[in-house]
């Protein structure tokens, strides 16, 4: 069976011990997890002792983990790589090498990074709310779509430059660890990378150990923004990409929830899916277990997780 995995972000919060919560996730007939950016160290000694007995393997973590020492909240952007501060890029670069290091020790293969934004105007979130009014195809929606493009256009390949200082600093690290660094695509116009970004970044690092992480949620909000077309975007990436998050969108901005909860056409998707790369399920920390429960049940009927998977030609 081609195997399902389950970010800890979704039951972190409310467990006191790390064998509680991989036992929680044991009991939805999952075996594999991703550690999450909210996984506390005083959980870490319980996932050790149940990955250690075997119980539970552990194929990706989700960059800052553990929570760093000192850090006002959980976050995945509390230092971002591509931030236009010196100092931040190189505390972005400290503390995704100390998740690197923590990944290989729990046997992990990759990293889930986010790379950080644009400075600019949050423009995406009037974009949401005006689409959410139906208000998509209007001038105004149009008017500002396109104001967001000029500016980002104009200030991105600063960052963009930064953001590849940063991984040159990183490939010694994912070289030394064996463990890839992926960057995952984002939601909002502002995120960097964009996909054409992520297309030239491969080009550049594929061979130091630098992929792409693909969020079918974000994905689909991007193309419900009129952003991107995502299946178009997800064949021209998928050589790079080393896993997904697999979530749910009710339109336009809805996300985490899980299948078939909302749009997204799962169906489209089972070529992809069943690729070689790690598939985690990304619920909203209050999911309910039923919900979840469904979900895999969903994704194992409509993508044909009981046979073999897909070799994509290359080991990602």
């Amino acid at each position: 069976m081609i195997p399902l995995s389950i970010s800890t972000r979704w039951n972190a919060g409310r467990h006191r011990s790390g064998e509680a919560m991989i036992q929680e996730i044991l009991d939805l007939g999952l075996g594999i997890v991703e550690l999450g950016y909210d996984l506390r160290a005083d959980l870490i000694p319980g996932v050790k002792a149940m990955v250690s007995s075997g119980a539970v393997r552990v194929d990706s973590v989700h960059n800052f983990c553990p929570v760093p020492v000192g850090a006002p909240r959980p976050h995945p952007e509390l230092y971002t790589p591509a931030s236009s501060d010196r100092r931040e890029r190189e505390y972005a670069v400290i503390h995704i090498s100390k998740t690197l290091r923590f990944a290989a020790e729990m046997g992990a293969g990759v990293v889930v990074c986010h790379s950080g934004n644009v400075d600019m105007p949050k423009y995406s979130f009037d974009l949401v709310r005006m689409a959410s009014h139906g208000e998509q195809f209007g001038a105004p929606y149009e008017n500002l779509k396109l104001k967001a493009q000029i500016t980002r256009d104009k200030k991105a390949p600063r960052q963009i430059g930064y953001l590849a200082e940063s991984l040159e600093k990183l490939v010694p690290v994912v070289r030394e660890t064996g463990v890839k660094l992926a960057l995952e695509n984002l939601p909002t116009w502002e995120a960097i990378p964009s996909e054409m970004e992520a297309e030239q970044l491969m080009k550049r690092f594929h061979a130091g150990g630098i992929r792409l992480w693909w969020d079918i949620g974000h994905a689909q909000i991007r193309e419900n923004l009129g952003f991107i077309n995502a299946s178009r975007w997800l064949r021209r990436l998928s050589p790079s990409i080393a896993g997904m998050h697999i979530h749910d969108v009710a339109p336009p901005g809805q996300d985490h929830l899980m299948p078939p909860a909302g749009k997204v056409d799962f169906p489209a998707l089972s070529d992809f899916a069943r690729m070689d790369m790690v598939r985690v399920l990304e619920p909203a920390p209050d999911t309910e277990t039923a919900q979840i429960v469904r979900a895999i049940e969903y994704l194992r009927e409509t993508w044909n997780l009981t046979e073999p998977e897909t070799q994509s030609g290359e080991k990602k």
